[in-house]
């Protein structure tokens, strides 16, 4: 392999989406404080060309984002341009571990999996005997990083980020139009483990954002449940999501064509506000129940 020294700034190297190494945030501080106090990196990143032709950082990723913390312009790196494809770069990824840190056990797993070539495994310096300890792996090992701060952190990967981006947007919003925001309790945070122990054990998946995927699709599938919590209140002026009602579904188009002309003839007929065409869909179930 074709190896030499090269200065880059580190906000134009591109860092691993899956990274078997992680760092608790009282470490990375550390880390920070240490780059800081230097005024450089006192040991190197290793970088790959990539197909963009961009440096992608194989090893180094967490001194390279704490050289850019601290706001260093340029970092001495070695480096590659020999074409490498995914098993090489994964090989080499996973040998580098003299990265302060700690490995992501659920991801180490897969990492090491996509390496087909028996010579490659070796590089890796894992093997099959060292990682059958990864069976017995529980989210509740991986979670222990920020209980210090009694905090919940969940990793995705960049193929599910996307749809956990929608629902913590989601989320956000709802937050807004709130008067009050409660905190759960330690107890609660406890049975949100539980529950992820559940479901992976039941699915045989290790990881943490399938867990919380599944988790989400069974509380889809039972939302219309939720309108227990209303049907015996006695305070009727209160706002409802529709979806308790009917669930998050969609309709047939020659389904949606009838209801809004049913609606828009209602409003022209002035039988319902425009800005409340809720009540049409009321009126048309109430004149069911009525029998007309």
């Amino acid at each position: 392999m074709n190896v030499f020294t090269v200065e880059v700034n580190p906000r134009e190297v591109k860092l691993l989406e899956t990274n078997a190494r992680y760092m608790k945030h009282e470490e990375f501080n550390r880390l920070v404080d240490n780059v800081r106090k230097d005024g450089k990196l006192t040991s190197t990143p290793f970088l790959c060309k990539d197909e963009d032709g961009k440096w992608l950082c194989l090893s180094g990723n967490h001194r390279t984002r704490a050289a850019i913390e601290v706001g260093i312009e340029s970092i001495t790196c070695l480096a590659t341009d020999d074409p490498l494809d995914e098993e090489q770069r994964i090989a080499i990824q996973l040998s580098h571990n003299a990265i302060a840190g700690q490995d992501d056990p659920a991801t180490l797993k897969a990492l090491y999996e996509k390496i087909l070539d028996t010579s490659l495994k070796k590089y890796s310096g894992l093997d099959d005997k060292t990682l059958e300890l990864l069976d017995k792996f529980s989210t509740i090992s991986i979670s222990e990083a920020n209980l210090t701060f009694q905090t919940l952190s969940m990793v995705f990967l960049p193929n599910e980020l996307e749809a956990a981006k929608k629902v913590i947007d989601e989320a956000k919003d709802r937050i807004k139009n709130s008067d009050e925001i409660w905190l759960a309790r330690m107890s609660d945070y406890d049975k949100w483990l539980d529950a992820q122990e559940t479901v992976g054990s039941a699915h045989n998946v290790k990881n943490v954002a399938t867990a919380v995927d599944i988790i989400l699709k069974v509380f889809e599938r039972n939302i219309t449940q939720l309108s227990e919590a209303w049907e015996e209140t006695p305070d009727d002026k209160r706002w409802v999501p529709i979806e308790t009602v009917i669930g998050r579904t969609k309709i047939p188009a020659e389904c949606a064509k009838v209801l809004k002309k049913t609606l828009d003839k209602m409003v022209g007929a002035e039988e319902i506000s425009s800005k409340e065409l809720f009540r049409g869909i009321e009126l048309l179930c109430q004149n069911y129940l009525d029998g007309k």
